[in-house]
């Protein structure tokens, strides 16, 4: 009897983990694919395959031809399109999946929280009195904060933003996470920073900024997710690994 074949669809540590945690299977053999978007990704514990696949189509078809039995949709919460697809693509090849999608984050006391959907609406928010203003959206989508030249930047992702904003006051910050809360109330302090702007990403490898601003008194503007849609989702590791034995054993059962 052959080996179960799953494929991740990764990019976060939630799939780095999960991974990791079913890499030593004998009964299983694992696929991790990231976007690409990262030109030096971490380093991965099962084999990885790099790009897009194009579309939901091109999943589709990807799923047959490896003969996928199981899919996993462990992308970023705001990988909305990427979800879609998946979504779409289980439906079309009638392999099973399902998404391991962190929670969101949610304010406690002290924080200060203005909710919006999108970046643009996050520029906009600012005002138009001039801000320094910490910029945690990630590289893609920086080039709004364009709009409102008036205020200071400083934007930080893994790579490079290309091309660089034409905002006439921007500071770039290359690192990659996760962060700790320590280094994050010693750069918020260290650049005097008035706002921050920051996806609704949930999980720990980011939450330390916004303990930070909860600390320091900052006004964080929240992007919120899209409301999720397609494939059911669990929410932790261990009911990730759960439905993995799950489907790996009825697999088993009938022989497949």
């Amino acid at each position: 009897m052959g080996k179960t074949r799953i494929l991740i669809l990764g990019g976060t540590t939630e799939a780095r983990s999960l991974a990791a945690a079913l890499a030593s299977r004998a009964d299983l053999d694992v696929v991790l694919s990231l976007a690409g978007r990262t030109a030096d990704p971490a380093p991965q514990p099962v084999p990885v395959r790099s790009g897009g696949f194009g579309g939901a189509e091109g999943l589709a078809r990807y799923l047959r031809d490896e003969a996928i039995d199981l899919m996993i949709d462990a992308t970023h919460p705001f990988a909305a399109r990427i979800s879609a697809n998946a979504a779409q693509a289980a439906a079309q090849s009638g392999v099973p999946a399902f998404a391991l999608r962190r929670p969101a984050w949610t304010p406690v006391e002290g924080d200060d929280w203005v909710s919006v959907q999108s970046v643009p609406q996050a520029i906009a928010a600012l005002g138009a009195t001039s801000l320094r203003v910490f910029l945690a959206t990630g590289r893609q989508e920086a080039h709004y904060a364009d709009t409102a030249p008036q205020h200071h930047y400083w934007v930080r992702s893994v790579d490079p933003v290309e091309p660089p904003l034409t905002a006439p006051n921007v500071c770039y910050i290359h690192s990659r996470g996760p962060f700790r809360l320590e280094g994050e109330l010693e750069m918020l302090r260290r650049h005097g920073i008035e706002v921050i702007i920051a996806k609704n990403s949930g999980g720990a490898a980011t939450y330390a900024k916004i303990e930070a601003a909860r600390q320091l008194g900052i006004k964080v503007i929240m992007i919120q997710r899209a409301e999720a849609t397609g494939l059911r989702a669990v929410e932790t590791l261990e009911a990730g690994l759960n439905r993995v034995d799950h489907f790996a054993s009825s697999l088993m059962k009938r022989g497949v």
